[in-house]
Order: C-alpha cells, then sequence, then structure tokens
C-alpha cells in the first residue's frame, strides 16, 4: 500500500534567528479490525527511564497526539474496552519527530495484552521535514578529533563542510574578529552560506550574532542527540538554510555517570622522519581532555525521594593544550639595520631619492651605504620589535627559527534539573558556561590571545490545559563575551604609536595597545600586530516563545509567538595601530626603503569604535497537520516575522545616503544631483 504525503511549506520572512523546539511528538489513529476509528479508546504514553505517564482519549476521528514530549524511548499503550490491549514498547522519539503510532485492536477481553517490542524505523508520514539525527551512540563511539560533535554534521546528505583546521575553509572576517573554534566551523547547506546556519539548545537560540557561529557547545557526554535539518521545516522555524538543534540529556530514575581522560603527548610520538643527514628533534606536544557526567534522581535519604519527580545532570569538560611549533622567518640582518648593504654588491645597486643628476635619475648611494644621517629615527626604533636572523649560515633567506610556544585552557559546565510537578505540569531548566584562553603567538611580542565567556539559560514548562490542548512555555538567555587581541607581551606599556609620536585620536585606550604592522617588505617578513582589531563582542539576547498545540477532529494545529531582545555590544576597528607599506619604490630595494624612512601606503584609525546596538525581534506562526485520509496527509504553516534594523543606544550611529552623478541634465524633479570628491595629499 503506497502512502502519500503533500508538505505546505510556511510562508513568511525567513529571517529572524529561530526558536525551533528540541521537543518530538508521538501521533497516530486507532481503528478496529474493520479499519473503522474508535472513538474515546485511551492512549498512554510513558518513560520507562523516568516513569513519566501522559494519557489521553481518541477523539471521534480515532485520532491522538501526545505533543512536547522529551526525545527517548517510549511505550505506548493503547486499550479500549472490548477489545485486547495494544502495547508498543521501545519506541524512540527522536528531536524535533513527529513519529505516527496506529493501532488496530482486536476484538478480545481487556486483560488480554499485545506486546509488539522494537520494530522498523519510524518512517516519517506526518510532514516533509528533511533532516538527519545524529543520536548519542553515534555521538560517543565515532573518533572525533578534540570530542567537537559539529564534525558530525558532515554525515548529513546535502552538506559540504570543512572545519578550517590547519588551512581548511577560509571563514573570512570571523576569523580575524572572532577568532578561535567557532570561527573554523563552516559547513555549507545546500550550497549556503556557512552565516545562513542556526543552532539551538534545548529550544533556544544558541548563535552569536555577529557571524552566526555557535555560542555554546556542550561536551558530547551531555547530549541527547542532535539534528541537522536540511530543508522543509515547520513554520516553528526561521532564517537558516540549515538548521543545527541539539537536545541535552536529563537525569533518569537510575544513577549513571562517567569520568574520562584523553590523552596526546609527544613523549608517545615517533621523532620526524629525516629528509637529511640530521634527525630534528621532536617539537613537544601535550593535550588533556578530562571531565565527567552524573545524572539520576535528586534524593536526600530519610527526607525527600525524587524518584518519578525530580532529576539532575551535571556534565563537565576541561581542556588543556601545550603545542611547541617552529615557524621559519627572514628577517633584516644587522649589517643593512646599519644602513650597510654592500652584501648586496653587484647584483642590487640602492639608489638616494635626495641625489639625482642633471636628468633627474637617482644617484647609486656609494659602497651599497647609506648615511647614518638618512635614516630615519622611527622606523629605527621599530626595530627593536624586529629580530635578528639566529639561523647561522642562512644568508637572507628563512634566516630566523621562532619556537612558539601555542596554549589553550578551555573549560565548559552544564547543569540540568527535570521536575514532573504534576501529571498535568512539568518543568526542566539548565545553565551552562564556558570559558577560553588561547594563546597563539607570531613572530616576537605579536600573535593572538583568546578570551571567550559564553553562559546560557533556560527554563521550560510544559503544561497540560486538557487532553487536546498543551501549553508550552520558555524563557532563555544568552550571555557572549568574546576579546580577539593580537598582542602577546601582555604590557600595557606598548603603545608604541605614541611613543612614537604616530598616534592619531584621544579616545584609545591600553586595550589597543601594540606595534603598528610593517609589511611590504619584499624578500623579508613583515611584522607588528594584526592590523584587524582587537576586538571585544559582548552581547546577550533575552527569548520568549510560548505555543499552544491542539487536537480538533482530524486537525493537530500548534500556533505560538518568539520574542527576542538582542544587545548587540561591539569594541574595536581595524587598523587601530597604524599599518605601513614599504615597498622599494625609493630606493629599489625594500629594508633600504625602510631603514631610510620611506612609506608607500599608511592605514591609520581615527578614533575608537564603540558600537551598542538594540533590536527586537518578533515571530508568530501557525501550523495545521490535517489528516484528511489515513493515507494522505496535509502539512501547512504560515509564519510572520518582524526583524526591525538595529537602533544604536544614545543615538551615537546615522545614516547617510550620498546621490550618485549623473551624465543626463536634470530635467525631472527629484534628479540626482552631481557629487564631487576631492582627493588631497600633502606632507605627513
Amino acid at each position: 500500500m503506497r502512502t502519500w504525503l503533500l508538505g505546505v511549506l510556511s510562508a513568511g520572512l525567513a529571517v529572524l534567528p529561530c526558536f525551533g523546539q528540541t521537543f518530538g511528538e508521538i501521533t497516530g489513529v486507532v481503528t478496529d479490525p474493520t479499519g473503522a476509528v474508535v472513538a474515546a479508546a485511551t492512549v498512554t504514553v510513558t518513560n520507562p527511564e523516568t516513569n513519566f505517564t501522559r494519557k489521553v482519549a481518541t477523539n471521534a476521528s480515532g485520532n491522538y497526539n501526545f505533543p512536547a514530549l522529551l526525545p527517548g524511548s517510549y511505550n505506548i499503550r493503547a486499550e479500549m474496552q472490548g477489545f485486547q490491549t495494544e502495547v508498543r514498547r521501545g519506541v524512540t522519539l527522536e528531536v524535533q519527530q513527529t513519529a505516527r503510532i496506529d493501532f488496530q485492536l482486536r476484538v478480545g477481553a481487556l486483560a488480554e495484552t499485545v506486546e509488539v517490542t522494537g520494530g522498523a524505523p519510524l518512517l516519517n508520514t506526518e510532514n516533509a521535514n528533511i533532516g538527519t539525527v545524529i543520536d548519542n551512540q553515534r555521538i560517543v563511539d565515532l573518533p572525533l578529533n578534540g570530542r567537537n560533535f559539529l564534525q558530525l554534521v558532515s554525515l548529513s546528505p546535502n552538506i559540504s563542510a570543512a572545519f578550517n583546521v590547519n588551512g581548511g575553509t577560509s571563514t573570512g572576517a570571523a576569523s580575524t574578529r572572532l577568532g578561535g573554534d567557532r570561527a573554523n566551523q563552516s559547513f555549507s547547506v545546500s550550497g549556503s552560506r556557512r552565516e545562513y546556519n542556526n543552532y539551538s539548545i534545548d529550544g533556544v537560540t544558541n548563535t552569536e550574532p555577529n557571524y552566526n557561529a555557535y555560542l555554546f557547545l556542550p561536551s558530547v557526554d551531555a547530549l541527547q542527540e542532535f539534528k541537522v535539518q536540511t530543508g522543509i521545516y515547520s513554520a516553528e522555524f526561521g532564517r537558516g538554510i540549515g538548521q543545527v538543534n541539539i537536545s541535552t540529556k536529563s537525569g533518569t530514575n537510575g544513577y549513571h555517570g562517567a569520568a574520562w581522560e584523553f590523552l596526546r603527548n609527544s613523549a608517545l610520538d615517533a621523532r620526524p622522519f629525516a629528509f637529511t643527514a640530521v634527525v630534528p628533534d621532536k617539537s613537544p606536544f601535550k593535550q588533556n581532555q578530562f571531565g565527567f557526567t552524573l545524572g539520576g534522581p535528586i534524593s536526600i535519604p530519610k527526607i525527600f525521594n525524587g524518584r518519578d519527580r525530580l532529576f539532575f545532570m551535571s556534565n563537565y569538560e576541561g581542556y588543556r593544550s601545550r603545542q611547541q611549533l617552529q615557524q621559519v622567518y627572514t628577517t633584516a640582518p644587522d649589517v643593512m639595520r646599519r644602513g650597510d648593504f654592500s652584501q648586496l654588491l653587484p647584483q642590487r645597486v640602492i639608489v638616494d631619492p635626495l641625489n639625482r643628476d642633471a636628468a633627474g635619475n637617482k644617484r647609486p648611494f656609494p659602497n651599497n651605504m647609506i648615511p647614518q644621517s638618512e635614516i630615519s629615527p622611527i622606523p629605527a626604533a621599530l626595530l627593536q620589535y624586529y629580530p635578528l636572523p639566529n639561523v647561522p649560515g642562512a644568508g637572507l633567506v628563512n634566516n630566523y627559527l621562532s619556537l612558539q610556544n601555542n596554549a589553550g585552557n578551555k573549560d565548559e559546565f552544564t547543569q540540568r534539573i527535570d521536575f514532573v510537578e504534576n501529571p498535568k505540569s512539568s518543568w526542566f531548566g539548565r545553565y551552562s558556561w564556558n570559558s577560553d584562553h588561547v594563546v597563539t603567538p607570531a613572530l616576537y611580542l605579536n600573535g593572538n590571545v583568546l578570551d571567550v565567556t559564553a553562559r546560557q539559560g533556560v527554563i521550560s514548562n510544559t503544561r497540560i490545559i486538557s487532553s487536546s490542548l498543551v501549553n508550552e512555555a520558555r524563557f532563555g538567555f544568552n550571555y557572549f563575551n568574546n576579546v580577539n587581541a593580537f598582542d602577546t607581551s601582555y604590557k600595557p606599556q606598548y603603545d608604541v604609536m605614541t611613543q612614537l609620536g604616530l598616534q592619531i585620536g584621544t579616545n584609545w585606550t591600553s586595550f589597543e595597545n601594540g606595534i603598528p604592522g610593517i609589511i611590504g617588505l619584499t624578500g623579508f617578513s613583515s611584522f607588528g600586530s594584526n592590523t584587524e582589531g582587537p576586538y571585544q563582542f559582548r552581547d546577550a539576547n533575552f527569548n520568549w516563545t510560548d505555543s499552544i498545540a491542539f487536537t480538533r477532529g482530524k486537525h493537530s494545529m500548534k500556533f505560538g509567538a518568539d520574542i527576542v531582545r538582542v544587545r548587540f555590544n561591539t569594541l574595536g576597528n581595524a587598523f587601530p595601530r597604524g599599518q605601513f607599506s614599504i615597498g622599494n619604490n625609493a630606493t629599489g630595494y625594500s629594508i633600504a626603503d625602510y631603514m631610510a624612512g620611506y612609506i608607500g601606503t599608511s592605514w591609520k584609525a581615527a578614533a575608537q569604535n564603540i558600537a551598542q546596538e538594540r533590536a527586537t525581534n518578533q515571530a508568530y506562526f501557525i501550523t495545521d497537520t490535517w489528516k484528511i485520509r489515513p493515507h494522505l496527509t496535509i502539512d501547512a504553516g504560515l509564519r510572520y516575522e518582524l526583524m526591525p534594523p538595529y537602533s544604536y543606544k544614545n543615538d551615537t550611529a546615522s545614516n547617510w545616503q550620498v546621490p550618485y552623478y549623473a551624465y543626463t541634465p536634470a530635467d525631472a524633479p527629484g534628479h540626482p544631483h552631481p557629487v564631487l570628491v576631492r582627493v588631497g595629499s600633502g606632507d605627513l
């Protein structure tokens, strides 16, 4: 027999971050041996791990519905006077799944029971959603480098995944402004950009507002499962092309726990292969990942017994990494820093821009040596941040070996509490915290220092108003503080721009201290701080969600609203310490241009950028699953979203519209006026 499914997609603006549920739903129809529907039959669903139980009666159409169920394993029981009781055991309900379980009761005594255990995987016949569920068994068992479960996203069809590790796919400005693992998560759903993905945990948004990366990444041992949805979503969802919905574990009536330690150590590694007569030493490397998970009922002997009512799940994971990398640079030798370029003769002759013949041609410096009087004091002062060569006999190529000690400390904690208030009301709450401190050095006092703190909380209530009416309310908050700095000296006195008299603007703080970037040294390594930032993102959002599910005849409907208040705060901008591109247009040799103080191009931010943006986003939806016939279901939905532009706290920003230049006469009213842009130059 062929089953038909017709899916009608949600309509509306798909731009607001979704607050899609991580709950599932069990539905079906109860019939007798002739195929006629059985009204008023009692259907009971039970979670054997927590003894959570919910009962409903089939309506006049023989339909029953259990919305807002936590993912897990359930037993379903259908009974009616004059028929044998039928029980389905071990029905697995996954994240955001609508499982259809139909019963055909046999004539007989109510005390007689027909049990069905296990069975084939459930086929989704209730909607047209497309997605892949990655369950806890696969999350824990499959090898994951760094225990990052998002690597398993690539198991889903229609996804191209690359995680920007050791030279993977570029993540653009996110790598220099956001930094860290969050910027490295790069997967494309249906060919879309990575910024079009959306993350949620336990029904609350888990997407940071800067580059749409994840905000909090739970330990794999704290996960129940997660689902990657790649198209045709319910109207409950908005925004992204791809949805990653994560569900955390809850406690059960039994105590379960685990502790672990994953070790990587260079002492256990083989020595590198010797491509020359000299066998290189191993680079020191130590990595430890450790933690624990514990869950069960909350009970106090002789005072309170939390079995069947109050459960907890606690999880902690730590990460420590120490790795030394060898990086080769090319730096200027000491003699060139004194203006002596005689070693370049006769192949390379440097010329003096201040000494020209009658035809205007530059004359060579005598013996390829720049007089001390023509060496600029500012470039000479910056040489203290440009180390001398340390590789004997290397000449002018790869003459400096830097031993860079990379360090990473990461900690995260998740606490979840589940509470069954009464048969008609259940609650759960979760608090998660994460802290990262990652140091990635570069050439002398430069590199990257990343400090991140993320906090997330959620409280949810599911209340049965009647056998056909269920309300689900949820409140969540996110806090995200991300500081991506580019000075590893940890010394505020390194305000080099002020010390050299090059600073522009008055509102700079020690946050922007560092060394100006020196680039364009043809044949030599650049040095100085990264020009992107430092940046600090300090964001918070608060979201309220409420939805009501009800069953009426052959219709299972759901409607709800999502409200989110976003606080988006940014500190930082490009070129706070300035950047100078040297080139070789003046003397014919880049290091000689640098020593003589000739600059090709320079950039410098005029002031510190502080942005405090605010927005209140709204979304409203309604869905209807209409079971027209046993083998024909229409799933329809409508979603409306309002996402206004950000407003600025204290009115610190404005928008400008500059009309373009028109070459045709301005005959009609409102014709664009010409715009004149003048280019200025001068001695700087």
